[in-house]
């Protein structure tokens, strides 16, 4: 028996407001453990990461003009998967008791006997604002808040909230929805008390890279929101603390806020770069063009295995991650670590090479000053390899100037084919969507394949990327971008996922 077993069988979760990184440490497991996850539109799918690959994964999303499910249908899915003996998650934006219907989704499972269990969520009423820098308090400022539903039901007539008693209930007021109502919600506001100068903010898409801020008055706020084109989701804050936000604004100050940025690299590889770009303040939109397929032949790693067992070999070098996650898996599947080094020594291409062979126990004795085969060469000027053995784990059909720069200076080069890195994938509809319809702000390939295989995705028309800024990790790559009659704007002088990003910083800190 372990936790999961003593747990009820449904659990509703909260997502959080939007960005991934904030759900809770409980929301993750239930997610992890689930059999089914059913999840709102407000719900960040990145977080259906954490489910399992044999989860079913179940939308249902509304929006003010239509419900995939009705709130009936919903909360009969959740008593069926239960009573099928299943383990639900309910994922809701937001927190499932904050207007989320949780509690109408508990009690339908009460009336029908289901144990149920709350992951609380991070409200959108305190995070989304916090990303805006306005704090819904402050000292001298703002004591009290309150957090109110501003309703999307546009079948509904009249609102439900009672604005004569709202208007002075707190010195902050935070609106979740509404947006489509603001100008009718201002005006109630204002004749019930507050005064028409009063501060607002309108934040659209809150928490994450897309966020937008429409500050005005309780007297301008409607024509602010529609010459911005806001719509919802949106989170307003009326009250004296949204002057704050020019003092402590902070997400929406990041070097590469809003920007829309295409990751082309593997799904295994895309998570570190999407990671660093959410971080600089982008939106990592996600659009793999190759993938890794394994080609090793069992006997030829046996051999290589004895071979670096008897110290037959000087050196080992690594030119890649990929190339260091696969040798190694092949070390573990015949009960091997990293032990079988023995006296070899172990050159990287680069940092981030060097930091997945010291993940697994081996620390690199050579990194160039240069991340590329040119590199790795230089740095064995002066080094003995006449008659030396080298073992070379790589990727079928990478460039021959490693091999070619070591034979010259006398090495034995033994080349081990471990994997194909320029496998063409299917296409993700939504990436490629996004990318034709001109969302894409900035393109990044990490490889001279990505390139070439997201140009074939597009049937050889490169006309969607006129217009986008492209970003290369390196002149091979850069030169590839060339032969398909493009310019890349960016290439980076460090040829690493990180100086990729800190030349696409720098490049977008002198192009505002």
């Amino acid at each position: 028996m372990n936790a999961e077993d003593l747990r009820p069988p449904v659990a509703l979760v909260g997502a959080g407001p939007g960005d991934a990184a904030l759900i809770t440490v409980g929301g993750v497991a239930r997610i992890a453990a689930a059999d089914v996850v059913v999840y709102d539109r407000l719900a960040n799918p990145a977080l259906l990461r954490h489910a399992r690959t044999d989860a079913e994964l179940v939308y249902v999303g509304k929006t003010p003009a239509r419900h995939t499910m009705s709130q009936d249908e919903i909360n009969a899915l959740l008593v069926e998967r239960a009573r099928a003996g299943k383990r639900v998650v309910r994922l809701k934006g937001g927190d499932p008791f904050v207007f989320g219907r949780g509690g109408e989704e508990a009690q339908a499972l009460r009336a029908a006997g289901i144990p149920f269990e709350v992951v609380p969520g991070v409200t959108s009423a305190v995070a989304v604002p916090a990303y805006a820098g306005i704090p819904v308090t402050h000292r001298g400022i703002a004591t009290s808040f309150a957090v109110v539903t501003g309703h999307e039901d546009a079948s509904k007539a009249d609102l439900d909230v009672d604005w004569a008693r709202v208007a002075d209930a707190a010195d902050t007021l935070v609106l979740l929805m509404g947006v489509g109502r603001i100008a009718e919600i201002a005006g109630s506001l204002v004749t019930h008390g507050r005064p028409a100068e009063t501060p607002v903010a309108v934040i659209d898409w809150g928490t994450l890279p897309r966020q937008r801020v429409v500050i005005g008055t309780l007297a301008t706020i409607a024509a602010d929101v529609a010459n911005a084109g806001i719509a919802a989701p949106a989170v307003t804050v009326v009250g004296e603390v949204v002057r704050l936000r020019d003092d402590l604004r902070w997400y929406d100050n990041r070097p590469l806020a809003g920007k829309r940025v295409l990751v082309t690299r593997t799904r295994e590889q895309a998570s570190e770069l999407a990671e660093l770009l959410a971080a600089a303040g982008a939106e990592p939109v996600e659009l793999p063009s190759l993938e890794v397929r394994v080609i090793a032949d069992p006997a030829a790693v046996d051999d290589a295995i004895a071979r670096l067992r008897t110290s037959a070999y000087t050196w080992a070098i690594f030119t890649s991650t990929n190339g260091v996650r696969i040798f190694f898996d092949a070390l573990a599947d015949r009960g091997c670590d990293a032990r079988v080094f023995g006296r070899t020594q172990v050159a990287a291409i680069g940092p981030a090479t060097a930091d997945a062979l010291g993940a697994r126990g081996v620390r690199a004795d050579l990194v160039p000053e240069r991340f590329v085969a040119e590199g790795l060469i230089e740095a064995f000027a002066g080094r003995v390899l006449r008659g030396q053995g080298v073992l070379l784990p790589r990727a079928k059909g990478a460039r021959d100037v490693l091999i070619d720069g070591l034979q010259a200076r006398g090495a034995q080069v033994d080349e081990l084919l471990l994997y194909e890195a320029a496998v063409p994938v299917a296409p993700d509809a939504e990436g490629l969507r996004r990318l034709r319809g001109g969302e894409i702000d900035i393109a990044t390939f990490a490889s001279s394949s990505s390139v070439r295989n997201l140009i074939a995705m597009l049937g050889g028309d490169v006309a969607a990327l006129r217009n986008v800024t492209i970003a290369a990790i390196g002149p091979v790559t850069a030169q590839a971008v060339r032969a398909a009659g493009l310019e890349p704007a960016v290439v980076a002088e460090e040829h690493s996922i990180v100086g990729l990003l800190h030349a696409l910083v720098m490049h977008c800190a002198r192009t505002p």
